[in-house]
């Protein structure tokens, strides 16, 4: 503050100073000689507003502007102060500088080469999101100073990274750039949460393999491709093959039920008709009585008598006007004719 003090005594002074001139005049005394005059006054004038430009510049000079997102770190020849100076405009003194912190979110791209756990060599791409605490900004500046990416961030981030691909085989790190994204940034977090910088996320978003292994790795997914279509192929071949011959056995067994069914109806129909001949002989059996015999044998003589006969006659003879007799002849001797029922 003392030299505020200066500057204002010294404005004061030089604006007082400029103010005041000299009146110079000649006159002639009793005896005739010329004498020479001064005199002084103050009067204000434009060369008074320029003695007061140097503490216009010493006050611009103590006034300074923090601008949002940001903090300011007061440094006095070379001493970093123990507080910030937040957003707005503060009063500071003309030998105090300040250093502007930015707290917001930033944002770097990086490439980096990292190995996998069976040593292929991967090209790998992305960016980290961070940003700086407020309150702990005199101290970053102070351990660490303004250039605090390239001194901490960037190497730190380097090894984390490199660290956790190591852990993985180069198939392994195909496709989980999401999780190689979230273990990179707890290892991070955990380094930089002593200088007061905090890491919002580190996105892997790019990941290059040597030609040799996409090749390889190529290959590889086209030979897995054709097995798993073959095996597809296979198994369908296997579903139509068990599906024909369940549909074959389901035929033979309807086949085999149909033979049986007609086989059960003939044996059946045998049956029956065997049982109705049985009943239609029984009942014939029954029937049969000499009477009907000889009514049968009455009805189906043709009338012939036979040529030879042996022994004892066994024609049948009808006497159809009166008795029968057989092998011998009427009183008159004389065989009465034989008329054959019709």
């Amino acid at each position: 503050m003392t030299w505020i003090y200066a500057a204002i005594v010294l404005a004061v002074v030089a604006f007082i100073a400029a103010g005041i001139t000299v009146d110079k005049r000649e006159f002639r005394d009793g005896a005739g000689n010329i004498r020479k005059t001064s005199a002084r006054t103050w009067k204000m004038n434009k060369k008074m507003f320029l003695a007061l430009l140097p503490l216009l510049l010493v006050i611009g000079g103590c006034i300074t502007s923090i601008p949002a997102g940001h903090t300011g770190v007061i440094v006095t020849f070379g001493k970093v102060e123990g507080k910030v100076l937040t957003e707005g405009i503060h009063a500071i003194l003309p030998y105090q500088e300040v250093v502007l912190f930015d707290n917001r979110v930033q944002k770097r791209s990086f490439e980096l080469e990292a190995f996998s756990s069976d040593i292929q060599q991967t090209n790998v791409t992305g960016s980290v999101n961070f940003t700086v605490t407020k309150s702990e900004s005199q101290n970053l500046y102070q351990n660490v100073g303004v250039n605090y990416y390239d001194t901490v961030i960037y190497p730190r981030l380097l090894e984390d990274i490199k660290l956790v691909f190591s852990r993985y085989t180069a198939e392994g790190l195909i496709g989980n750039r999401t999780v190689l994204s979230d273990e990179s940034c707890d290892l991070i977090k955990k380094d930089l949460a002593a200088y007061a910088i905090e890491v919002v996320t580190v996105n892997i978003e790019n990941i290059d393999f040597t030609d040799t292994f996409t090749d390889a790795v190529e290959a590889k997914q086209v030979a897995q491709q054709n097995k798993l279509t073959t095996e597809t192929q296979q198994e369908a071949e296997i579903v139509i093959a068990k599906a024909e011959a369940e549909r074959k056995v389901i035929a033979a067994e309807a086949e085999a039920e149909r033979a049986k069914i007609a086989a059960d109806a003939e044996a059946y129909a045998v049956k029956v008709k065997a049982e109705a001949e049985a009943e239609a002989n029984r009942k014939l059996a029954e029937s049969i009585t000499p009477d009907l015999i000889q009514y049968q044998e009455i009805m189906n003589w043709n009338g012939e008598l036979p040529d030879v006969v042996g022994g004892e006659s066994v024609f049948p003879i009808y006497n159809v006007g009166g008795e029968s007799s057989s092998g011998g002849g009427n009183s008159g001797g004389q065989t009465p004719p034989v008329t054959p029922a019709e």
